[in-house]
């Protein structure tokens, strides 16, 4: 039926848009999961993480499920990456989704509230496919203008929580984002002298957790940047580290 079975005298009511802060084209499949960012919070990191599940569409139902099973918190995320380059939107980007738990990011305490986070399917420790890869830099530039935040702003989540969390893994390319602005990465990495790397890391915008040991820093750090790193601390690592604290100190506040 068209237009002329609408009665006289009643308007027709067409479907309303809904209006979403977020990316063109992307599927959007909304998640309950969700909140107010706190203290009227801007977001002005972006968390990497990797899903550790079997299939995009298993980190999907997970996403979006208020009620998980016993023993399990609900999460969300506001994208999710799929191996294949599909995109979906589960939260607004102006809204708060809980992604990354307990952590810090230099005085940020509340990542959360701070943050835009981006799941990318993946089972681990597999490599990120080619079409994801390529969906996740074109998704990038986008929040970065809409919220004014910096490649050294774009993170992973074993970033904020050392110890605790290890995605988007050792395997991730920061490189190849950092190539094109969207992260950081350290060019001709190593070059001057080193430094106090637990002072440097601090600088950086790494946070020892609470009863944590500096090896878990370490760690986290390689995950990072010397992926391929080995054994004990290192002259290596504390020549990175210093030059890192040169170049892209943590932002304050």
């Amino acid at each position: 039926m068209g237009s002329d079975s609408v009665p006289q005298g009643r308007r027709e009511l067409k479907p309303v848009p809904v209006t979403v802060t977020g990316a063109p084209g992307a599927l959007w499949h909304p998640s309950e999961n969700h909140g107010a960012r706190r203290d009227a919070a801007r977001p002005d990191l972006i968390v990497l993480h990797h899903t550790a599940m079997d299939s995009a569409e298993a980190a999907l139902e997970r996403l979006c499920d208020p009620a998980p099973p016993q023993g399990l918190s609900p999460v969300s995320a506001h994208y999710l990456i799929a191996e294949d380059g599909r995109l979906w939107q589960l939260v607004d980007e102006a809204a708060r989704a809980w992604h990354a738990g307990v952590g810090q990011w230099g005085d940020v305490v509340d990542v959360n509230s701070r943050s835009i986070g981006i799941e990318l399917a993946n089972p681990a420790p597999n490599p990120f496919a080619e079409p994801q890869m390529a969906r996740l830099e074109a998704l990038l530039p986008g929040i970065m203008a809409r919220w004014d935040i910096p490649p050294a702003r774009v993170i992973g989540h074993s970033d904020m929580a050392p110890g605790r969390k290890s995605d988007p893994g050792p395997k991730f390319d920061w490189r190849r984002l950092a190539r094109q602005g969207l992260a950081v990465w350290p060019e001709g990495a190593g070059a001057g002298a080193p430094g106090d790397f637990l002072h440097d890391l601090a600088a950086i915008g790494y946070r020892m957790p609470e009863g944590g040991v500096p090896e878990i820093l370490l760690e986290a750090f390689r995950m990072r940047f010397r992926p391929w790193g080995r054994g004990p601390l290192g002259t290596a690592d504390r020549a990175l580290a210093a030059q890192l604290a040169r170049q892209v100190p943590v932002r304050r506040g």
